[in-house]
Order: C-alpha cells, then structure tokens, then sequence
C-alpha cells in the first residue's frame, strides 16, 4: 500500500482545519497509509532581516530533508510550481505508484522552500495563483489526494 505523507511546517491552530483533516485522513486509510508530520516553525522577528529569513528557510526545509528518504518520490508545493488538474494529479500519483512506495508532499513555512529542497523535489506543485494560509493548503491538499485516488477508482466522488 502507498504511503502519502504530507510534510509541513507549523501545527494547526484552528479546530475546524482539525476537524477536516481528520475526515480526509479517515477516508484515505482505505486507499493508502496517510501521514501529516508537523515541524516546528522558525521564530522570526516582527521585521526579520532577509538573512534572518534566508536561515530561518534554510532551517526549516532541513528539518523536512530530514524527514524525506532516498526513494520517496517528493511533490513541493511551490508558487512556481506546476498549476494541475485533478485528474492529472490522480494520473500522476497512479504513475508514481509503480516505482515509489512513499510520496511526499511539502508545505513549506510562510517564506517558502530552500533551493536545495526545491531541487530535491521531483516535481513541484501550486494550486493556483491566490495566495491561500499554509494551514488551509493542508485541507485543500488532503482534499486533492483524497480525490486522486477516488478518480483513480472512477468512483462518483469526482464529478
């Protein structure tokens, strides 16, 4: 069975992203053996200087590093990322799956990814051009794996 984590930083706050993440992680222990490991955020000043951001990314996106092994297959979610449909992604988890026991999917702080992530990524991923909360990405992106499997298994779930 595929293992599909997704990799983020931060913890989630609010009960109602709680709450949905526990009902897409529900419906995916059906179809795949699914992950969310949470790192800890960089404290930053109020104004940080960028070489305060630049380290405090550097940092963070080590701490993912650490968490991805030599196979996984590694989706970035980034805003320079690929813009998909939905049934691309379905078509490209499927794929993924021949070759990869673990999937990856990364969700960086609130300044982004390291480049040295970014390369390590085999694809990188956006939703789109609006700017969502990280935390909701974890929701909208949950959703979408969920989805994936459901088109993969041409189920009524996608219409």
């Amino acid at each position: 069975m595929l293992t599909v984590n997704i990799i983020c930083i931060g913890k989630l706050k609010e009960k109602y992203l709680e709450s949905a993440i526990e009902e897409y992680s529900k419906r995916l222990t059906s179809v795949c053996k699914f992950n969310i490991i949470e790192l800890s955020e960089e404290r930053l000043p109020d104004s940080p200087s960028e070489t305060q951001i630049k380290k405090a990314v550097e940092a963070e996106s080590n701490r993912i590093l650490d968490k991805i092994s030599k196979g996984d297959f590694v989706f970035s979610m980034c805003i320079e990322g690929k813009n998909i449909s939905s049934q691309k992604l379905s078509e490209k988890l499927e794929k993924v799956s021949f070759d990869h026991s673990v999937v990856d999917f990364i969700i960086g702080g609130s300044y982004g990814l390291s480049n040295e992530l970014k390369v390590r990524s085999d694809f990188k991923l956006s939703l789109g051009l609006m700017t969502f909360p990280h935390q909701l990405c974890r929701v909208i992106l949950s959703e979408q794996i969920y989805r994936a499997f459901q088109i993969s298994k041409n189920t009524k779930y996608h219409k």
